[in-house]
């Protein structure tokens, strides 16, 4: 029997997105400082999600969980995404060449931590996680890999091999979650056990993680406020919410995922842009109005249509 009753649907969507609410109106109306915003997802992207990343990497079953269907029907949905925005930003935007890039990163990059984990859970349990945690743990380095090099290519026609390569390599492994998600693997294929008094205090940082980048993600998305390019936004929100989970959909269906990979990947594929679509347009200085305003949008019309995919899904 597909799709769950409207009452749990409210149940599993609404507390996550409620969360959001709470930080937004918290900064919204100075109860909750900028300073403050940026201290809370500092924490929680530093240190509390990746000690998540590494409890969940560190105890999976790699065997049984990091399969190459999954990974090819999410991430195969991704790069059409990508595709499709950094093309139709160029040629029905007319937007040049470094800003489609951009726009494509917005429509790649699933907000998968922050919004397909907590929704997860709440749809099909802890128990459920294990495909979310494989796809995860591969997103951040793919995505980076992919837009920055598309960047480079885009702004200097891919000359500088050796810069366009170290400028990836920078920024993928510098950033605190593939760190958390490396030392996980470490610990998984090397066969260390986390002592136990430190795997309880990595838990304790873990259940902190995910309530407190909910309310964080509230108050950043104070700042992005909607400005102009109301078509180009229309445009990677329908990628971001619809094309990526129907190819991801499709491309499950034919190669036989089984139930759990099948939601987790769906819904994974559906969530809005994250907050790195705007950090990797600021990090280029293009595209930052339409990064910014299609992460707020698409996060908000995302209540809506991870209903849809919720009720829809086995």
């Amino acid at each position: 029997m597909f799709g769950l009753p409207v009452q749990t649907l409210l149940e599993v969507t609404l507390p996550v997105f409620l969360v959001i609410g709470f930080g937004y109106a918290a900064v919204r109306f100075g109860l909750f400082s900028d300073a403050g915003t940026d201290g809370l997802m500092k924490f929680t992207q530093q240190f509390a999600i990746p000690c998540l990343l590494f409890r969940a990497i560190s105890t999976l079953d790699l065997g049984q969980t990091f399969q190459w269907p999954l990974f090819l029907s999410f991430y195969a949905g991704a790069s059409a995404g990508f595709l499709a925005g950094l093309l139709g930003a160029r040629f029905l935007f007319g937007r040049p060449w470094p800003d489609s890039v951009a726009i494509g990163f917005c429509c790649l990059y699933s907000n998968a931590l922050l919004l397909g984990l907590p929704i997860t859970e709440r749809a099909y349990g802890t128990g459920a996680l294990a495909p979310n945690f494989a796809i995860i743990a591969i997103n951040s380095p793919f995505c980076y890999i992919l837009g920055i090099s598309a960047m480079e290519i885009a702004r200097h026609g891919g000359a500088g091999i050796l810069s366009m390569t170290r400028n990836i390599f920078q920024s993928v492994f510098r950033n605190a979650l593939v760190i958390g998600i490396a030392l996980g693997f470490a610990f998984n294929l090397g066969g260390v056990e986390t002592p136990d008094v430190a795997a309880q205090a990595l838990d304790m940082m873990s259940k902190a993680a995910l309530p407190a980048a909910l309310f964080g993600l509230g108050g950043v998305l104070v700042r992005y406020r909607p400005e102009g390019d109301l078509m180009t936004v229309l445009f990677v929100c329908a990628i971001s919410l619809v094309l990526h989970p129907l190819v991801t959909w499709t491309l499950g269906q034919r190669m036989g995922l089984g139930t759990g990979q099948f939601r987790s990947a769906v819904l994974t594929a559906a969530m809005a842009p994250g907050v790195n679509a705007y950090i990797f347009a600021n990090m280029y200085g293009v595209g930052k109005r339409v990064a910014a305003t299609s992460v707020l949008l698409a996060t908000l019309l995302s209540i809506l249509t991870v209903s849809v995919w919720l009720t829809v899904l086995p």
